[in-house]
């Protein structure tokens, strides 16, 4: 889109994928960094540099949508309402008041209201979704099958989030543990599955991340949408602290290309698979 601001991001491709990225943004709004605590806590839990580490997802015919504004303002993988995607389990909401390691986000007073809230919504959420579904419908025009892949990363170790070091690969298809998958066919799961473990790293598949709101809310399998959740662990492509060395100084590390070829190798087949199973969808 010509007339989308600098914050959204999108890659126009023409083959029936589309990569999704909502948490590699760290922008905060000159008019709003002084709300937060600080503006290193306001960008620390970002999907960190996940949108270089699929650079190659362009050169597949894949169209991307990116926001470049920072989870901590508003997380547009969130269920606008408000409701939680994990009940039972600590978690961030849709403006994040605490980190991941439950720290206070905002100076005391200054949180947001609700007013301040839905001006958030219409002003990063709205747009964001609406690029999204425009370019899942421009697709499915051309397509009668599409899968919408959603990329994510986290800290290996976040004991307020998680028990122990997270798998390498965590696919999430909004599926109960050992049941069918939700937000896609089992048979696109299994190929990622198999991609993963055959990369020698872990990975779970519906562990303690089954996908948020971009894979629960856009997936259609009905009319030919197949959505797909990857939680990475940043160890895979950067080098990371322990959790207690985690500070302004230690993190983020910079994107280290060779420590990340293996990860980023499976990964391309993943998304090569992604692109397969449409594929033949389409034939």
């Amino acid at each position: 889109m010509t007339n989308s601001p600098d914050w959204l991001q999108i890659h126009h491709g023409h083959a029936p994928l589309i990569v999704s990225f909502p948490h590699t943004g760290t922008d905060l709004p000159a008019s709003r960094v002084d709300h937060f605590v600080s503006p290193w806590l306001a960008r620390r839990d970002a999907d960190w540099w996940v949108h270089e580490l699929y650079a190659f997802a362009k050169a597949l015919g894949a169209t991307t949508v990116r926001t470049a504004i920072s989870r901590s303002l508003i997380d547009v993988n969130r269920d606008p309402s408000g409701a939680t995607l994990y009940p039972g389990q600590n978690t961030t909401g849709l403006c994040p008041l605490t980190t991941f390691d439950n720290q206070p986000l905002y100076r005391a007073g200054l949180e947001p209201d609700d007013a301040e809230i839905q001006y958030r919504r219409r002003t990063w959420f709205d747009p964001y979704h609406a690029a999204l579904d425009n370019e899942i419908q421009r697709l499915r025009a051309q397509h009668e099958t599409v899968v919408v892949y959603d990329a994510h990363s986290i800290r290996s170790l976040i004991p307020h989030l998680f028990d122990g070091e997270l798998p390498q690969f965590n696919i999430g298809s909004a599926g109960p543990s050992g049941a069918p998958d939700t937000s896609c066919d089992n048979a696109l799961t299994d190929v990622v599955e198999n991609l993963c473990a055959m990369s020698g790293m872990s990975h779970v598949r519906n562990g303690r991340f089954k996908g948020g709101w971009i894979t629960r809310h856009y997936s259609n399998t009905a009319n030919g949408v197949h959505t797909l959740q990857m939680e990475l662990g940043c160890r895979g492509y950067m080098h990371e602290p322990a959790p207690a060395d985690v500070n302004e100084h230690s993190w983020p590390t910079p994107y280290d290309p060779e420590h990340a070829a293996p990860v980023r190798n499976t990964l391309q087949q993943v998304l090569g698979a992604c692109l397969e199973f449409a594929t033949r969808r389409n034939a």
